[in-house]
């Protein structure tokens, strides 16, 4: 089912949605001081591609609790909004409930991103 999901998931956004965070994340990485943010774009590309079966772990400790807070500020609060927003539009029919939320995990992430895994499901609760 992880499999069939996923299909739907890269033909109608994933596939789009991966290509605009690799294209940021190397914009991001041509500076020195913009490598920790492209490499957080990276992460978000490849949840994009396949997010069903994934799931989203923090264990960041104190440096990454800062640039966390610089991160919400900058950019993090507008994109966990839009994700939680086309969640909620997404539930609103059954057959968009899976869809829905694999936007809530998508806004988790962007909330706090520096810290965060992407880890098979299986594996998550053991962090």
């Amino acid at each position: 089912m992880k499999t069939f999901l996923n299909i739907i998931w890269l033909l109608f956004c994933g596939l789009w949605m991966a290509i605009g965070w690799t294209l940021s994340g190397l914009l991001w990485s041509i500076t020195i001081l913009g490598l920790p943010i492209g490499i957080q774009c990276f992460k978000f590309a490849s949840l994009a591609l396949c997010p069903f079966g994934r799931e989203v772990v923090n264990n960041g400790g104190a440096g990454s609790f800062l640039l966390n807070i610089v991160w919400i500020i900058v950019s993090g609060l507008p994109m966990a909004l839009l994700f939680a927003a086309a969640g909620l539009i997404l539930s609103i029919t059954i057959i968009g409930i899976p869809f829905g939320l694999q936007c809530f995990k998508m806004a988790k992430l962007a909330l706090m991103p520096f810290g965060s895994e992407i880890v098979p499901a299986q594996y998550a609760y053991r962090y």
